[in-house]
């Protein structure tokens, strides 16, 4: 099993969330959040395809979830989200899940 330089089996995965200049909103993961968004900044080969579209305007959000499968997961639940919802989370600066499923919990 290979794994990417800086990431170990026990490393911290991160969802994070940026914001667009069209006010979109990306989500992805990661072992480090600053890491990446500037790659994403950069437009260079590193940038997520939607991003080199929709322009990344901040990092509007990240939260440690654990392990690479529940960040997977909660990655995953996060982007069914409507935006109102995506909204939300982002503007409390929380959000809780399911430590297994990954299944967010939204309240009204």
């Amino acid at each position: 099993m290979t794994q990417s330089p800086g990431s170990s089996p026990l490393a911290e995965w991160h969802l994070y969330v940026i914001r667009t200049v069209d006010g979109f909103f990306y989500a992805g993961i990661s072992t480090d959040v600053q890491r990446r968004f500037k790659e994403h900044l950069a437009q260079g080969l590193k940038t997520a395809k939607y991003l080199r579209s929709h322009k990344p305007a901040e990092l509007a959000f990240s939260l440690a979830v654990g392990g690479k499968g529940l960040a997977l997961k909660v990655e995953y639940r996060f982007k069914r989200l409507s935006k109102s919802a995506k909204a939300r989370i982002i503007a409390s600066g929380k959000m809780k899940f399911d430590p297994v499923t990954g299944k967010i919990r939204i309240r009204g």
